[in-house]
């Protein structure tokens, strides 16, 4: 299949690499100024303490570099100090140099040539009550810290600070989760690109029904991405439903009229992702039109989206959404499967887990995670039906972002409520 529709220009939304550097920095030093300082309050911690080594990236610690660091260097100590009578929160680097703009190197190699003995002084100059450190059972993102320099920085400490130390969990999820007024301002393009980018895969431009097979559309897919500037966090994919009828095309991925396929796609960019799964129908000859059957079964997963959006509260857990959505859907009728998560600087981001699609009875640990505003999320769940002409329940597997704040849940780019339709629209020929 040739990949030459992929090759358009880079579309004016999409930055060049230096001022998509300008933004990036822009965004962390807002984050530094207007969000850390409160959320230290709100958890009680009053000095955390970030450590990663070149290519062994603590996953906050990446959200915490300036664009032009793709890496730390050697080994980069953060340490971040609230002062409980200001409420000023000092940013220093135990490292060579300054880490950006915003974070100031402060290790006298002269008079410490010891890099922990560095820390453990400026610790003792700030005397502070709790050592925030990066670990977590059940976040990976905020279980950063490499054994190694967990062992040698509690080595280093004083027995008096060593009993200080804590688990950064809450800040740590907390920073990652939370969205900016400026990121909410900049997301809507990420979707936007993402949904149009899926528009045009599964149209006529890109599918000519029994050539084109769903590998040759995954692939379009990712190198469309690339292709537009953008980068994604996962290999895309494409999957096919078909009618039991079907059956001698069971072990084929060629795409044939009737075909149900569906996306699972997402892209990053300033440090953002997006996460998107939508629905095309294949029309076969002389229709305009997906089935009512198909149509009926879209307005369902619609239904369990409405349903689960509708039990978000601040405070609420989400194995406490979970329960609640899921006991309505059925209560409805619906055959509702919920797998939400966050999503920000990670595709699969900290806080709460609202179902996995193997765990429906609630997700130990990060499902019991309560949820705050100013998040994102995906918006991911299946809702299975049951149709003549084929063997086994059809799934709807719809994925949209969606932003959470006091005024409820809003879909950042909107939602699919229709099928794609491959062609767009059918040919009108009179005979």
């Amino acid at each position: 299949m040739s990949f030459a529709l992929a090759a358009a220009s880079v579309p004016a939304q999409v930055l060049p690499l230096r001022e998509q550097a300008a933004v990036v920095n822009q965004l962390l030093a807002e984050r530094f100024d207007t969000l850390l300082p409160d959320m230290m309050e709100q958890t009680g911690i009053d000095m955390w303490i970030v450590v990663a080594r070149e290519y062994n990236e603590d996953p906050v610690l990446k959200t915490m570099l300036p664009a032009e660091w793709l890496n730390a260097r050697r080994r980069t100590v953060l340490l971040f100090y609230r002062d409980p009578a200001s409420g000023r929160v000092d940013r220093l680097a135990v490292a060579r140099y300054s880490v950006g703009k915003s974070i100031a190197a402060a290790w006298d190699m002269q008079k410490f040539p010891d890099q922990w003995q560095a820390l453990v002084a400026l610790i003792a100059q700030r005397k502070p009550n709790k050592i925030a450190l990066d670990t977590s059972r059940h976040f990976g993102h905020a279980d950063g810290i490499a054994h190694t320099d967990y062992t040698e920085l509690l080595a280093a400490l004083p027995a008096e600070y060593r009993a200080r130390v804590v688990s950064a969990e809450p800040l740590a999820v907390r920073w990652l989760e939370t969205r900016t007024t400026h990121e909410m301002q900049i997301y809507p393009q990420l979707i936007d690109a993402t949904h149009k980018i899926i528009a045009e895969g599964f149209s006529e431009r890109v599918i000519t029904p029994g050539i084109t097979t769903s590998a040759d559309v995954v692939w379009w897919f990712r190198q469309k991405i690339r292709d537009l500037g953008y980068d994604t966090w996962f290999h895309p994919s494409v999957e096919i439903q078909r009618p039991s009828q079907s059956a001698a095309l069971a072990d084929t991925d060629v795409i044939v009229p009737g075909d149900l396929l569906h996306v699972d796609i997402g892209i990053t960019y300033l440090r953002l992702n997006t996460d998107v799964q939508q629905h095309a129908y294949v029309l076969k000859p002389g229709e305009s039109a997906a089935p009512p059957a198909l149509v009926q079964a879209f307005a369902r997963a619609n239904r369990v989206q409405d349903i689960l959006t509708a039990q978000f509260r601040q405070g609420r857990t989400g194995n406490q959404v979970l329960a609640a959505a899921l006991a309505q859907a059925r209560a409805e009728g619906l055959n509702p499967t919920i797998y939400t998560h966050p999503i920000g600087y990670h595709g699969h981001a900290a806080g709460p887990a609202i179902g996995m699609w193997d765990m429906q009875d609630g997700v130990p640990g990060s499902g019991d995670e309560a949820l705050r505003y100013r998040t994102a999320y995906s918006i991911e769940l299946n809702a299975a039906t049951t149709l003549p002409g084929y063997a086994a329940p059809l799934r709807i597997m719809l994925e949209e972002d969606a932003y959470f704040d006091q005024a409820g849940v809003r879909y950042i780019g909107g939602r699919q409520k229709e099928l794609h339709l491959v062609p767009r629209r059918a040919p009108n020929i009179e005979p």
